[in-house]
């Protein structure tokens, strides 16, 4: 097989992992929006409260539990099978340490949230890290090998079961523990069916062979714990400087601003790092696909942030109602950031996917140090601050990471600049056009109808000022896309 036809195999291979990868996660959405609304008939605030109070300290394990060695074994292609084996012992060994430390730690924590139920769903919750622990290195072997397919279908069975499990024991009156249930069974089910695709055998480790290994994975982890740190500081400051009202405000406002985006840039962050490990000595390759991922992602993510700002004012009030309106700022601003974030989330990936995992780890230690202070500082403006911070201090912690992709893959600024003209400048003609409906609005039409005429005319105008100066950009973008679906 020659370079290009195992290049454009690897094309079509990612781009069919992002729409497995893409179905799954809309299917599980769909559903999950479904359940909720049929779940939260049967069950209380009180019960969603003490699962959340839960979750703040269950998915920071969680991180731990599913990082450093899964991407070991992703990113380091000469791993022995011995090796691997080893390695799948560490990852059983650390899941049944994080279900011990959460246990001891489940009567402190509930005690700080003065919460006494609390301790006893953490120690029966801690059972999911025993379930992960078997997964990771089958998962991580899947996803070497490209299995998306099957990974998508794992996931999807996992979201019935879980959302099957909450609903048959809400029904039961179970309570919260219909909750805890149903994530119990999710865990172990994804821990079954992966098992039964892929196992791999266990071995006892030699540390002292392991060096570069245990080294790559604690950097990963590190990366993790202080990326899910300086990812809630801001929520943190809010709660505890503003109070409970203005949380509210800010929390619903970065939900509106971020989730469905966040989603989408999730297709593509869910399965880059196997691709970019397949081409990690390749800087072409990685050049290339940073950059058609990137103008991929900006065509959609761009506008939607853009134009969410700009009709913030109409969003709140049709959707949430006038007791929401202290959203409004706050959501303005996230709006404009997410169209930042949304084009920066694989570059750690990339980075961790070809071996610079120390970097990654510095990077993300720095940013667990500058935001919580620039969020306080914000604070003394509100929420309406906090989402400023965002805006300020992010391209301060993101400027690094950048220098080092473009280091790593031989990128210029030029190049990445060039590839998001496209979608920044229509933007820009979109914005002049929302500016302009915004004016012809009569002010006694309702919000919902004054938001529809804004969306549509805002989608009108983009696509329009796509077609009319980025023609052939967006046929060759189309065209690529094709290629990679092995469409003509």
């Amino acid at each position: 097989m020659t370079p290009d036809d195992k290049n454009k195999n690897l094309d079509r291979s990612l781009a069919r992992a992002v729409a497995w990868n893409a179905a799954a996660r809309w299917i599980s959405q769909i559903l999950s929006w479904v359940s909720t609304i049929v779940v939260a008939r049967l069950l209380t605030p009180y019960d969603y409260g003490i699962i959340g109070m839960a979750g703040l300290y269950l998915n920071l394990a969680m991180y731990v539990s599913q990082a450093g060695i899964s991407e070991a074994i992703i990113a380091l292609r000469d791993l022995t099978r011995r090796q691997i084996a080893e390695l799948n012992t560490l990852a059983l060994l650390l899941g049944m340490g994080l279900a011990g430390l959460s246990c001891a730690l489940a009567i402190p924590i509930a005690r700080f949230f003065s919460a006494a139920p609390l301790a006893r769903v953490l120690m029966v919750s801690s059972i999911i890290y025993i379930f992960n622990a078997f997964q990771v290195v089958p998962r991580a072997l899947l996803q070497k090998e490209f299995r998306f397919k099957l990974i998508a279908a794992i996931e999807t069975v996992r979201t019935f079961a879980q959302i099957a499990a909450i609903i048959i024991f809400a029904w039961l009156n179970f309570k919260y523990w219909s909750l805890v249930i149903g994530y119990i069974v999710a865990s172990a089910a994804v821990a079954i069916l992966t098992l039964c695709w892929k196992r791999h055998e266990f071995s006892l480790p030699q540390m002292n062979q392991l060096g570069r290994e245990l080294k790559f994975s604690r950097q990963v982890i590190l990366s993790r714990v202080t990326w899910y740190a300086y990812e809630n500081a801001d929520f943190a400051v809010a709660g505890r400087v503003l109070g409970g009202v203005e949380l509210g405000n800010y929390t619903v406002a970065w939900n509106i601003s971020s989730a469905p985006l966040e989603k989408i840039a999730n297709l593509v962050t869910g399965v880059t790092p196997a691709y970019f490990s397949a081409v990690q000595t390749d800087k072409s390759e990685l050049r290339r696909y940073l950059l058609r991922l990137t103008e991929i992602l900006s065509f959609v993510t761009v506008p939607a942030s853009i134009g969410l700002a700009l009709v913030a004012d109409y969003v709140v009030p049709a959707l949430l109602g006038p007791k929401w309106l202290g959203v409004i700022n706050p959501l303005r601003l996230l709006g404009l950031f997410v169209a930042t974030r949304s084009l920066t989330t694989f570059l750690p990936n990339l980075l961790t996917a070809v071996g610079d995992s120390a970097f990654v780890m510095w990077a993300m230690v720095g940013s667990a140090l500058t935001m919580p202070v620039a969020f306080l500082i914000g604070s003394h403006w509100g929420t309406t601050g906090i989402a400023a911070a965002w805006l300020v201090a992010y391209p301060v912690i993101i400027a690094p990471v950048f220098y080092r992709v473009f280091q790593k893959t031989g990128l210029t600024a030029r190049e990445y600049v060039s590839i998001l003209l496209p979608s920044i400048n229509a933007s820009i003609i979109m914005s002049l056009v929302l500016f302009a409906i915004r004016l012809a609005i009569p002010t006694k039409l309702s919000p919902l109808l004054a938001l529809l005429a804004l969306t549509f005319g805002g989608i009108l105008a983009y696509f329009a000022a796509l077609f009319a100066f980025y023609r052939e950009r967006v046929s060759h973008l189309i065209r690529t896309i094709k290629g990679m679906l092995g469409k003509r």
